[in-house]
């Protein structure tokens, strides 16, 4: 409510008189303080009777804060930060809704502040200014003095292994401790080595530290969807990324641009390399951290979700003595576990397996694995250069990103290598274009290709909480390309929730594959340049199960939603035979 019309009412009232109103509105420009607390401050008014006029005037609760007592768990939800710039406290929660004691109820920003902070519904009572910043004072005052403590306090010592014992963090060869007498009591060493323990805890691939104005949000990657874990308060904001920015060896002075690094963290039971990235946003600096447990087992290649032909036409073409496989999808999508599944089947004392990779994220024994260090000039070229001379038998490549490696790989598999590879497409007809477009020719891809395959990776239903989904209709699966002999016998499935499964309803992935074997036609088709819609079209004939099939099969099963369907792969539409 503007000024003016305030102080009309309360004049109208008989609180104030028009001189006490000229004097404090003069007082106000003057001080920059709003019109109450200028009113308040030269006497004319009391607080208590003022506030209990606001509340009056907007139809709201007036509230005494005397004794007023907030627990932590409220306190987290409104940072000090937030409650001393808008003038407010918070109060008490109640279901879905946060009641908040404000001076000046027409604060829409402030409101906006708080639901956004807390995601919750905001009842606003009435107190005075003086009042309120006493009330923060005393309520406020010890919950800061260790924020790293309190937020570390929030996930609790955990269930699991990692929680029992030291961590180590440092640098891939320079691993130091960093949680112990002295050193470890600082409360952002705190924040950062319980963030990296729970990360494990709860098996998350990524973590992400994003700051906005008056927080920082912290999300963990699980099982491919983003987890709001916790909200960082200003405080620390800029401390956090520096503290990471030392453990990776980045330059902490160096706020402008993006930069990347390794870390290492070492558990009682297992060792996690961390990739670290940071890049200037326009409230600080946003950090992610991609976690590659050393711990875990090579996968199997039967364990990764293949259909069963899918799974002979693909180990087929991996046993071959040369010729290259390649395996796409976006980033996230488990290409590299599918190779990693294949060396470790090919793997055997007769054999050399090399490979190029950034990073290395499985060690495998009897396996010669290259790190990739961009900054001496070690490339996936240069490295597999090398390689060549090598006398390897088979060759894994991280990923192709440029002409350069593209054409030393297919060298190298017309010249008696076994080549595996990555590249970024979204199926696989549409890998051949991408090879034409690095500029590759027609001849050499057919003659070096063995198989393509591509692939995604879809949340698994949780088995402990799993029921029946009566949401979906028969339209929608039509729509969505099921076979129609199938849908009188379809029934969906759906996990509700559990503590099991963290309230997701989905426990664990697993991949969905479109397996493409070049065959003779498909070969007469690259030499003529064909489309990738042409050669799709072509490959289905051949009996390519696609993508949205593979994924129908799971949700005909009962092993996955339909929603994880819809997300993750697309319609054949007219290209299906």
């Amino acid at each position: 409510m503007a000024a003016g019309k305030l102080g009309d009412l309360l004049v109208k009232k008989g609180v104030v008189s028009r001189e006490q109103i000229a004097e404090a509105t003069a007082y106000s420009r003057q001080n920059r303080v709003r019109l109450g607390s200028a009113l308040i401050q030269l006497g004319h008014v009391n607080e208590n009777v003022f506030a209990s006029f606001v509340a009056k005037l907007y139809g709201l609760t007036a509230v005494s804060l005397d004794g007023l007592s907030v627990s932590s768990d409220i306190l987290e939800l409104v940072p000090r930060s937030l409650a001393e710039k808008h003038t407010l406290v918070p109060i008490s929660i109640e279901g879905s809704s946060l009641t908040v004691a404000m001076a000046d109820p027409s604060n829409v920003a402030a409101v906006d502040d708080i639901r956004f902070l807390s995601n919750m519904d905001v009842v606003i009572h009435i107190a005075g200014e003086n009042a309120i910043i006493s009330a923060i004072n005393r309520i406020y005052g010890t919950n800061d003095a260790d924020p790293g403590q309190k937020i570390a306090s929030k996930f609790g010592e955990g269930s699991g292994p990692e929680n029992t014992g030291q961590i180590e963090v440092g640098k891939l060869d320079e691993a130091h401790e960093v949680e112990g007498e002295g050193i470890g009591e600082k409360p952002i060493i705190k924040l950062i080595n319980t963030l990296f323990m729970e990360a494990i805890r709860r098996k998350s691939s990524d973590i992400h530290i994003e700051p906005y104005n008056e927080f920082s949000r912290v999300r963990f990657r699980i099982d491919g969807s983003l987890h709001e874990v916790m909200r960082i308060p200003q405080a620390m904001r800029t401390a956090v990324p520096s503290r990471i920015k030392v453990m990776a060896h980045l330059d902490i002075s160096e706020k402008r641009l993006p930069q990347d690094g390794r870390i290492q963290v070492k558990t009682k039971r297992r060792k996690i390399d961390v990739r670290v990235s940071t890049i200037p946003t326009i409230f600080g600096e946003k950090v992610v951290m991609r976690l590659l447990d050393q711990g875990e087992s090579t996968p199997s290649l039967l364990g990764v979700g293949f259909e069963e032909s899918q799974y002979q036409a693909f180990k087929l073409a991996a046993s071959q003595p040369y010729g290259m496989v390649l395996v796409t999808g976006p980033t996230g999508s488990g290409k590299s576990t599918t190779l990693y599944a294949a060396l470790s089947e090919l793997n055997g004392p007769d054999v050399n397996i090399s490979t190029v990779e950034d990073p290395v994220e499985y060690k495998m024994a009897g396996i010669n694995q290259v790190q990739m260090k961009e900054g001496i000039g070690l490339n996936f070229a240069s490295a597999l250069r090398s390689l060549l001379r090598q006398d390897p038998d088979i060759i894994m490549v991280g990923e192709i990103r440029d002409q350069e490696t593209a054409e030393i790989a297919v060298k190298a598999a017309l010249t008696g290598h076994m080549v595996f590879s990555t590249l970024h497409t979204n199926d696989a007809p549409s890998t051949i274009n991408r090879l034409l477009h690095m500029g590759l020719e027609p001849f050499l891809i057919t003659a070096a290709l063995t198989l393509v395959q591509a692939q995604r990776l879809l949340r698994i239903n949780c088995p402990n909480c799993i029921q029946d989904d009566n949401s979906i209709t028969p339209e929608q699966l039509i729509a969505a390309e099921m076979p129609k002999n199938w849908i009188q016998t379809f029934k969906a499935k759906k996990g509700v929730g559990c503590e099991r499964c963290g309230n997701t309803g989905y426990k664990g992935r697993k991949g969905v594959f479109e397996v493409m074997p070049m065959t003779e036609k498909l070969r007469t088709l690259v030499v003529k340049k064909a489309s990738s819609d042409e050669i799709k079209r072509q490959a289905i004939r051949d009996g390519m199960i696609t993508l949205r099939q593979s994924a129908m099969v799971k949700l005909y099963r009962g092993e996955t939603t339909f929603e994880e369907v819809l997300n993750n792969t697309r319609p054949d539409g007219d290209l299906k035979s």
